[in-house]
C-alpha cells in the first residue's frame, strides 16, 4: 500500500489502507481537531524529531479490556503496602515531559518531542487528555498519560523512576476506567510489559468496530479525580504469575 501525503484539509485515508507495518500517512499537523479525528478513526501520530509527522494504524492492535487486567502477586503485595500516593490530572505537563526525558535516556531518541508535548497539553487543557501520577515522599516517580474519547482510553506513554510505580498507576487507572464504564484501553504497540498486565492483540478490523461503538458514549471530560476506595479492590483481578 502507498503511504498517503495528507492535504491541508482535515482528512485521513481509511486505516485499512495502511502498510503492513501500520504506517498510513505522512504530513498534516498536530492541531486538536486533527488529533481528535485521527484517534476517532484508530490512527495515532508517532515520529522522531527529524521526521515529518507520521500517522499509524497497526494490525493487529494491542488492547486491554479493563476486566481482563492481570496483576502479579508481587504487585498486589506492593499495592497493599500503599507505597505510592496516586493522583490524577495534577501534573500532566510534568508526566509527559518526564516520559519524553526517560525514553530519550533509555532509547537515545523519543517520539515525544516538543511539538507533541504542546499538542497533548492543549488536549489536556480541553479536558480530553489525562494523566495518572505516582508519588513517593513528595516526588513524582511514575506516571501515565493518554486520551479518552467516548468509552475508549488511548494510552500514549508511561514512565517509572521507582520500581512498580507506573504499574501501580496503571492499575489505578484501569480501576477508575471500569468505574466510569470505559470498555477498551488502546495500547497501540505490542510490548511484553503490557501483555503481562492482560493486554492482547486483536485484528484492526475488530478494534475499529469496538472503537466505533465506543464513540457513541459520552467522554469522561474535564479534570479527573481518583475515586475513594480504589486502593482496596485489587484482589478482584486474576493473578498473573511472574516468571
Amino acid at each position: 500500500m502507498p503511504v498517503f501525503q495528507l492535504p491541508e484539509d482535515l482528512i485521513f485515508p481509511p486505516p485499512d489502507l495502511a502498510e503492513d507495518n501500520g504506517l498510513l500517512a505522512v504530513g498534516g499537523d498536530l492541531s486538536e481537531s486533527r488529533l481528535l479525528l485521527a484517534y476517532s478513526m484508530g490512527i495515532f501520530p508517532w515520529y522522531a524529531d527529524d521526521d515529518p509527522i507520521l500517522w499509524w494504524s497497526p494490525d493487529p492492535r494491542l488492547v486491554l479490556f479493563p476486566e481482563e487486567l492481570k496483576i502479579s502477586r508481587s504487585l498486589k503485595q506492593t499495592m497493599h503496602k500503599n507505597i505510592f500516593r496516586i493522583t490524577m490530572d495534577t501534573a500532566f505537563e510534568k508526566v509527559i515531559s518526564t516520559c519524553s526525558q526517560v525514553h530519550r535516556k533509555d532509547d537515545g531518541d523519543t517520539w515525544i518531542n516538543d511539538n507533541m508535548v504542546e499538542a497533548y497539553t492543549r488536549l489536556h487543557h480541553s479536558g480530553l487528555a489525562h494523566s495518572v501520577e505516582a508519588w513517593s515522599d513528595g516526588e513524582l516517580v511514575g506516571g501515565i498519560y493518554g486520551i479518552c474519547l467516548g468509552s475508549s482510553f488511548f494510552g500514549e506513554s508511561m514512565f517509572t523512576i521507582v520500581s512498580n510505580a507506573s504499574k501501580v498507576a496503571f492499575v489505578r487507572l484501569v480501576q477508575f476506567l471500569i468505574q466510569h464504564n470505559v470498555t477498551v484501553i488502546d495500547c497501540q504497540i505490542t510490548t511484553p510489559h503490557l501483555m503481562s498486565l492482560g493486554a492482547r492483540e486483536i485484528p484492526r478490523t475488530d478494534f475499529l468496530n469496538i472503537l466505533k461503538s465506543s464513540l457513541t458514549a459520552p467522554s469522561i471530560q474535564g479534570k479527573w479525580h481518583m475515586d475513594p476506595g480504589n486502593s482496596d479492590n485489587c484482589d478482584k483481578y486474576p493473578v498473573k504469575t511472574a516468571h
